[in-house]
């Protein structure tokens, strides 16, 4: 098998394994459309349960600080992302993802397929919550094992935070998992 196709392979046998919904049935975006333009722009990590593929460590999210995903409508309908944080502390190295999503369910816009490297599968991307300024959104996956709760600033009130977490909880994510991304920034 070349070497190029052994972590895709690696990758969607693990994804398979992974693939259990405790007997829920798959999640599915929010039904209230979402207008891309307003959603593209800079959402700070809050909290997550991150990414994190022992065998693969490169695509791991954990331990992420001043985490940043960043959304651009690029000319043709696809949506350019960038994934910034720091690793295990505010100077640890910079990691950088860079994924390319597609509208899976056009009109409503809250169901992307996110493809992030040539040989990898697409993964599913739910826009769980939305609030309707545009200023705090729960994303995750089918079967529950990541979200994340981001927002246009890098903190938001703790009654907020867990009301989003009871959602969450009520939805059956395992919340005991969720992991607050720390963020500081100069004022």
């Amino acid at each position: 098998m070349p070497s190029k196709l052994l972590p895709a392979a690696l990758l969607s046998a693990l994804l398979a394994a992974c693939s259990s919904t405790n007997g829920l049935p798959p999640l599915r975006g929010i039904e209230q459309p979402v207008d891309l333009e307003r959603f593209m722009g800079p959402w700070y990590v809050i909290a997550a349960i991150p990414i994190h593929i022992p065998l693969l460590p490169m695509f791991s999210e954990k331990g992420a600080h001043n985490g940043v995903e960043t959304y651009r409508l690029a000319p043709d309908g696809t949506i350019e992302t960038t994934y910034t944080f720091r690793r295990d502390s505010f100077d640890g190295p910079e990691k950088t993802f860079t994924p390319k999503a597609r509208v899976a369910n056009a009109p409503v816009n809250s169901e992307w397929k996110m493809k992030f490297d040539w040989y990898l599968p697409e993964a599913d991307y739910l826009i769980l919550s939305l609030d309707t300024d545009y200023q705090r959104t729960v994303i995750g996956v089918p079967d529950r094992k990541y979200v994340w709760i981001m927002s246009r600033t890098p903190v938001i009130p703790v009654a907020e935070y867990e009301q989003l977490v009871a959602g969450l909880k009520a939805s059956g994510h395992a919340t005991e998992r969720l992991e607050r991304v720390p963020q500081r920034w100069p004022d």
